[in-house]
């Protein structure tokens, strides 16, 4: 069924559908239209679930760790520095490996104060263990929340599913609506295989010693570092879960294909752009600008960014002979995050394509398009293209 609404009223509609049993919500700009979406559901009785407000972000992951530890599908969502006072919990829900879904709706970080879009707050989060989606558009919003379920209560990991504050949670978009029973054949009910049980007493995640040693019925148990290792491996693991669920929504919906990189005009490019989210369609007008001038350009767009796909960029990327990054986040003393991933991922190649950064957006900065044709314009063109992160959009202040 197609609709028009906004990204926030896609995501919840797509935990809607998924049928999630607990939501927590506390309210941040940009975020705040989603939680109050559902809260609407839960009053009206199309949701049977339980809405619980609380005090604060960092309680808001502490109810969705205690309802996921009982086995009920647990959902919340957030923004910005919402995202940094929930940090400890965070972290938390991760290594205690709960399935839970969290929206974060990317907006900038403070200080200075900003309530406009950029990634930095998620890009903070990329080391807690959480899986991340990113989305570019109203239909991948609702498609990648439902498939979020999916693959946690697959991987018993949480996922977090990332979309651009305003661009994105606050503008209206056709999309599909899945049918109910169409996801219930994807998302049937979750019963964990361990979970508290009053009837059945557990004590979940205990201090843990250094060294391995046994456990109360004598058999060894990993200490601290092979837990780790173990997450570790079922962490990377989880790229193969993420194609095979992909690939299943696909089958029941038509929509899909592309889990890790989504590719415009890639096949015989020279030289590809590669974003996150909804930047990623904004350059493809750019791409087609360049076409037009003769320049053999693409773009890609990463999907999942943790754990990062780095067989899939190799793949995606062994005939190109360079690549330029643009990201709405740095990592601050360095360069973008993004970028610096790709140039690890990409160096384990013969012959490396050469990789060219530039840092737009922040705090919500316009992204000119001209400008971002002009920049990818030079690159193509320079002899030696310079590798070094340059910023797009600073204003010259002058002496």
């Amino acid at each position: 069924m197609d609709i028009i609404e906004s990204g926030n009223n896609a995501a919840a509609l797509g935990v809607l559908r998924a049928k999630a049993q607990v939501i927590a919500a506390y309210p941040i700009t940009p975020q705040t239209p989603l939680t109050e979406k559902l809260s609407e559901f839960v009053a009206a009785g199309e949701m049977q679930a339980e809405y619980i407000p609380v005090e604060s972000e960092h309680s808001a992951m502490a109810v969705c760790i205690a309802a996921s530890s009982t086995g009920a599908r647990a959902f919340t969502a957030t923004s910005a520095n919402g995202l940094l006072y929930m940090h400890e919990q965070v972290c938390w829900a991760a290594g205690a490996r709960l399935p839970l879904v969290m929206c974060v709706v990317n907006r900038g970080l403070g200080a200075p104060w900003t309530v406009w879009n950029d990634h930095q707050d998620s890009m903070t989060q990329r080391d807690t263990g959480w899986i991340q989606l990113y989305c570019n558009d109203h239909q991948q919003i609702i498609d990648t929340t439902i498939k979020a379920f999916h693959l946690a209560e697959t991987v018993s990991i949480p996922v977090m599913v990332c979309f651009d504050g305003y661009l994105l949670s606050h503008t209206y978009m056709p999309f599909d609506l899945p049918e109910q029973d169409v996801v219930d054949e994807f998302l049937p009910s979750f019963k964990p295989a361990v979970y508290l049980d009053p009837k059945k007493p557990v004590s979940l995640n205990t201090v843990t010693m250094p060294e391995s040693r046994l456990n109360i019925h004598g058999q060894q148990a990993g200490g601290y570092m092979e837990i780790r290792n173990s997450f570790q491996q079922d962490l990377r693991a989880s790229l193969d879960c993420w194609q095979a669920t992909d690939e299943r929504y696909q089958k029941l919906t038509g929509r899909g294909g592309n889990p890790f990189i989504e590719s415009y005009r890639t096949d015989d490019a020279d030289t590809v752009a590669v974003a996150l989210g909804s930047l990623s369609y904004q350059l493809r007008d750019v791409i087609d600008s360049l076409r037009a001038e003769g320049l053999k350009v693409g773009v890609a767009s990463l999907g999942i960014y943790r754990p990062f796909p780095d067989d899939a960029v190799r793949q995606a990327f062994k005939n190109v002979k360079r690549l330029l990054v643009f990201e709405k986040a740095l990592s601050l003393g360095y360069e973008g995050p993004l970028c610096t991933d790709l140039r690890a991922a990409l160096s384990l190649m013969d012959k490396a394509p050469v990789i060219g950064n530039r840092i737009v957006g922040l705090g919500g900065r316009e992204i000119e398009t001209e400008q971002l044709a002009e920049n990818l314009r030079q690159f193509c063109r320079a002899d030696k293209p310079a590798t070094a992160p340059s910023w797009i959009g600073l204003r010259d202040l002058g002496a």
